[in-house]
């Protein structure tokens, strides 16, 4: 999500101080080079189709995709809050490009509806904070109207970890991201800068009525049920 470089134009596009350095899967010899967004799609196409093969029912297939999307935005989003070499314009452009892959993913298998893409809200918000103009107090509120699924720690981590790209960019300024903190400050967010990559949402079982007609089924006498009594 953070390092497929999935724009061909932003390809090799790096904040100042990072553009010589590689990826640390560069370096893994036993394993796969680089992660790309089409493995991870291909990888989540693998599951649903899994899941539809043994007739699972469509809403349990949806609460796990609601389960493994809330994952890779918590992984992503944890990651971009301890990277610095991250937080830049290009990677939140390239962010949301990958995140609006993944919503077309749900969309092209029926899966929209199933809540996952809220599940993403989190890193949508955090692409557009890096993307958006730092300068003014009218920026400043329209980030904090913006990213009401981030909490102000992460707002400010981000702000503070952001790096321009070039010269010509300005950095963002303490004054800026001590605003930001003015204006959040009645906020009653969780002290808590990482998302819990481990929390589970609460798994709902539908009844679903058979089609099949259970008066005309013929149970074999070998299974030794003689003592059910047809009604």
């Amino acid at each position: 999500m953070l390092e497929s470089e999935s724009i061909p134009s932003l390809a090799g596009v790096k904040p100042m101080g990072y553009r010589n350095r590689s990826s640390s899967m560069d370096t893994d010899a036993d394993g796969p080079t680089t992660y790309t967004l089409q493995g991870l799609i291909r990888q989540l196409s693998q599951f649903n189709s899994t899941m539809r093969d043994h007739g699972l029912d469509p809403e349990i297939v949806g609460q796990v995709v609601r389960q493994l999307f809330h994952c890779i935005n918590a992984v992503t989003l944890n990651n971009l809050l301890l990277r610095k070499d991250v937080c830049s314009w290009s990677t939140g452009m390239q962010l949301r490009y990958n995140t609006s892959q993944m919503e077309e993913w749900l969309r092209a298998n029926n899966l929209f509806q199933s809540k996952a893409s809220a599940t993403l809200e989190p890193i949508i918000q955090a692409a557009q904070l890096l993307q958006v103009k730092k300068k003014t107090s009218q920026d400043a509120e329209a980030i904090c109207s913006l990213c009401s699924a981030l909490n102000v720690q992460q707002i400010v981590k981000i702000l503070n970890l952001y790096t321009p790209l070039n010269e010509f960019e300005e950095r963002v300024t303490v004054s800026f991201i001590r605003n930001i903190q003015t204006i959040l400050q009645e906020r009653n967010d969780p002290p808590q800068l990482l998302m819990d990559t481990k929390h589970t949402f609460p798994v709902l079982f539908p009844y679903t009525p058979s089609a099949l007609s259970l008066e005309t089924m013929h149970i074999p006498a070998s299974i030794g049920l003689d003592f059910l009594i047809r009604v």
